[in-house]
Formats: C-alpha cells, sequence, structure tokens
C-alpha cells in the first residue's frame, strides 16, 4: 500500500525541531513545531494547513515569522495548536509589526489559534490580516480524549509532558488507509480525479452503500461524469487498511510521569520522533 504521509525532519537530528508530513495526493502538508523553517521549499510552506507547537521555546517557534512573510498576500487559512499561552505568544509576535497597509494586502491571511490544557481546558482564538491581526472570535471549550484536531481522514492527539514548563507531544492517526485499485477503475471505465477524494471520505465516514458518488475525470475530449452507488465501488475499487500513525515527541524530562505518557502516546507509531 502506498503511504499517504510523508513525514521528515526539516534541519536534520541537530537542528532546529521541525518535522514536515508531506500529504501524497492533496497537496497539502502540516508540521509539528515551529524552529526555522527556511529549509523547506517555499511551494511546501504554501501547502501548510496546521502547525502543532510543543512549546514557546524560541527553537521551537521561531519560524513563525518565516511563515508569516511566505503566506502574506496569499489567501489562508492556517491552524495552530499548542499549550496554554500560545494564543497570546502569536498575539504579541504579530503585535510586534506595524499593520497599517493591510487593507492593501490581498488573500486576508488568517491564523486560527488553539491552545490546550492538560485538564481538557482549551481557548481558541483568530488572528485575520483583514482586522490588522487583531484578536477576534474568541471561542472557549473543552476537549475529549485528549484529541486537539480531527476531521474525516485523520485525528490529533496530545500529550502533556514536564519540561519545567508544559511540553506537548503528539500523534497523528489515519483513521484508515483506503487504496485505490487502477486497474479496477479502468475496468469500471472511470478515471481518476479529485472525486476519489470524496470517495475516500465518504468511506470514512460510513455512508451507506447506496449512496451515489459521482466520478468526474478528465478525458482529450473533455469532461466526463458517471453517479455510481458508493457499495459498488468500495467492493470492486477499494482496499481499507489501518492508517498511518505519526509521532512527535520533544524536550521532556526523564521522569517515570513523562515516560508513561510517551508510552501510552506512540504506542504502535509507524513513524517516531522523539
Amino acid at each position: 500500500m502506498t503511504p499517504q504521509y510523508h513525514p521528515f525532519l526539516v534541519n536534520g537530528r541537530f537542528g532546529h525541531p521541525v518535522v514536515y508530513v508531506d500529504f501524497l495526493y492533496s497537496k497539502r502538508g502540516i508540521l509539528f513545531d515551529l524552529g526555522n523553517i527556511e529549509a523547506l521549499p517555499t511551494r511546501k510552506i504554501l501547502r501548510v494547513s496546521d502547525v502543532f507547537v510543543s512549546h514557546m521555546h524560541v527553537d521551537h517557534l521561531i519560524g513563525f515569522d518565516y511563515l508569516l512573510e511566505v503566506l502574506l498576500g496569499r489567501p489562508r487559512r492556517v491552524r495552530l495548536f499548542g499549550p496554554e499561552g500560545l494564543v497570546d505568544a502569536v498575539r504579541h509576535k504579530l503585535a510586534a509589526y506595524t499593520w497599517n497597509l493591510a487593507l492593501r494586502v490581498p488573500g486576508n491571511l488568517t491564523f486560527v489559534v488553539t491552545e490546550t490544557a492538560e485538564d481538557g481546558r482549551a481557548q481558541r482564538a483568530e488572528f485575520a490580516l483583514s482586522d490588522n491581526f487583531a484578536k477576534s472570535r474568541v471561542h472557549v471549550f473543552r476537549f475529549d480524549d485528549d484529541i486537539v484536531h480531527e476531521e474525516a481522514s485523520l485525528f490529533v492527539r496530545r500529550a502533556s509532558l514536564d519540561h519545567g514548563i508544559p511540553s506537548v507531544a503528539y500523534a497523528l492517526r489515519e483513521r484508515a488507509h483506503i487504496n485505490v485499485w487502477k486497474n479496477r477503475l479502468k475496468e469500471l471505465g472511470l478515471g481518476r480525479g479529485p472525486w476519489l477524494n470524496s470517495l475516500k471520505d465518504a468511506v470514512l465516514r460510513g455512508d451507506p452503500d447506496d449512496r451515489m458518488i459521482r466520478a468526474s475525470w478528465k478525458t482529450p475530449s473533455g469532461l466526463e461524469q458517471r453517479d455510481l452507488p458508493l457499495g459498488l465501488l468500495r467492493r470492486e475499487c477499494l482496499t481499507v487498511t489501518p492508517g498511518q500513525k505519526i509521532a512527535y515527541v520533544t524536550d521532556a524530562g526523564y521522569t517515570k510521569s513523562n515516560q508513561r505518557k510517551i508510552v501510552d502516546l506512540v504506542r504502535d507509531a509507524d513513524h517516531l520522533f522523539i
């Protein structure tokens, strides 16, 4: 099976801590920690949708400024997650610059920042260029089972470790890995395209077999479309296997409590960065 997620260290084993996870088919990437990211190609930075920050020591957050510089002028919403204090840390970083020309800049770049505490408390705030990156849309809530982010295809769990301050470790889990058999698509007279992502999402949601899926793909003569039941496509074209797990742990004291939390978080990981 071809892995969906491809993680790598941005700065090697001894540079600033950053792991980039490349999404194979969706032109998307996420970051674990935000140290120096200037070694990343611009095209990969432009794909970043989510950043998971362990803590706010300088070598884990200094890359925010470069991320801001690259994304400015783009119509992007980027989510950041981290421990208590991250919302104010981002607010202070953005407030350090003067935004009197913000209305001339296209794109309305927006950062959606979520900070989480070990006891399940959380705060989320937005910072939009159109509002001179002022703090807005504040929402206080609780999260369950240490899951800080989830979507149809994946979820991310956290563990709060002791580093003199809280240092958050993360584990990304693909809910299931769905492999599409190209030869079976061809046998059904179907072509590949973005519709396959909708098909996978429907399978992950557990949609009923009689739900119709619109297959749409480009051919030399134009766009072709067909509607087929999900059950047929699932049976004839897909194989579903357990999903990948990627874990990231950094800057944690060697204590019994940390050991227990780390083992619980990273168990059965396919990739462990520690």
